[in-house]
């Protein structure tokens, strides 16, 4: 990072920011000088990309969210049994909170609730609504990577369970995914509950279509993190010369994600430049999906064990309730 930047983000960030941003700045670099250039899907969700992800999440073809949203409430109503003593949810990855309204309108033992994202302003903004429909449930808001293992607030020794909807534990490789979830474990403690959502093997057609959408949103979210670099990181992306490319590798079983240079073209980084060829692509993200086996096997290595699991019709979506070994 060149003495201008670094200034730059001193003069206008906190420390935390400015954590955050030579974070972004070195795992830009490193990603965009691999052969086979690459972004963490992480960096999609400043406060215009939690927004396209919002507008994604109403696309009649993102089966995802509505799948799993109608799963919840029965979801919910379970778990009060379940979970029987008073309890803190601590959500991975936040986002708008939408998911966390079925489980505070149905289990009465939530007294805490400790969402976790990247996106400070936006994750503070979405609490500050969600306290006023819920006022009775304490709410603290953590600004933080949730790859990694969190500090968590005071709990006053109530039961924690993780909450990770939305699939995005697809966003990880498998064995990423272990180490995920072995990080969470360390983050909750022992004998934590994790209400994690999985997305499932399906018809490559209908995974093409949830990822390639008419109305071009998922595009949009995909190139906004080139604005983002942009705007952060002193580069000069001309968001116009990528395309948006998603496509469902089935040897893989993952759908990926990625944008693809128009032209052969160089791009500056802030004091580092870095070539394109016509057709060379940044992978920005992956989606892994599981067959409810394959997902129990991943939980085990990872040292939790399934506790129950919920299934959507047509197998389309599942939930599984984990419980740390």
């Amino acid at each position: 990072m060149s003495l201008a930047l670094a200034d730059k983000v001193l003069q206008t960030s906190t420390p935390s920011d400015c954590v955050q941003t030579i974070q972004f700045f070195n795992d830009v670099l490193e990603g965009l000088n691999k052969p086979q250039k690459a972004l963490s899907p992480k960096y999609f969700y400043d406060d215009a990309g939690s927004h396209y992800f919002d507008e994604i999440c109403k696309l009649k073809e993102y089966y995802p969210y509505r799948t799993e949203l109608s799963l919840l409430p029965q979801i919910a109503s379970e778990l009060e049994g379940l979970l029987g003593s008073p309890c803190a949810v601590i959500e991975f990855g936040a986002g708008a909170l939408a998911k966390i309204s079925p489980l505070l309108n149905n289990v009465s033992a939530i007294k805490h609730f400790v969402p976790i994202d990247i996106s400070g302003d936006y994750l503070r903004a979405s609490t500050a609504l969600l306290k006023e429909r819920f006022p009775s449930v304490e709410m603290t808001p953590v600004e933080a990577d949730f790859t990694q293992p969190v500090a968590l607030p005071a709990l006053n020794g109530l039961q924690k369970m993780g909450f990770f909807p939305g699939s995005t534990i697809g966003n990880f490789t498998p064995d990423a995914a272990i180490k995920f979830l072995r990080n969470a474990a360390e983050t909750l403690g022992n004998n934590a509950f994790m209400l994690i959502g999985v997305d499932t093997k399906k018809s490559p057609n209908i995974l093409h279509k949830a990822y390639n959408d008419s109305l071009g949103v998922t595009g949009d979210f995909n190139k906004n993190v080139l604005t983002r670099m942009n705007c952060e990181l002193n580069a000069d992306f001309d968001v116009n010369c990528f395309d948006h490319y998603a496509f469902y590798n089935p040897s893989e079983g993952c759908v990926e994600m990625h944008l693809v240079s128009q032209c052969a073209q160089q791009v500056n980084l802030d004091a580092h430049t870095i070539h394109f060829r016509a057709g060379e692509s940044i992978h920005t993200e992956s989606s892994y999906k599981y067959a409810p086996e394959q997902f129990t096997r991943l939980v085990h290595e990872a040292g939790w064990v399934v506790n129950k699991q919920w299934l959507a019709p047509d197998e389309m979506f599942s939930v599984f309730l984990l419980r740390a070994q």
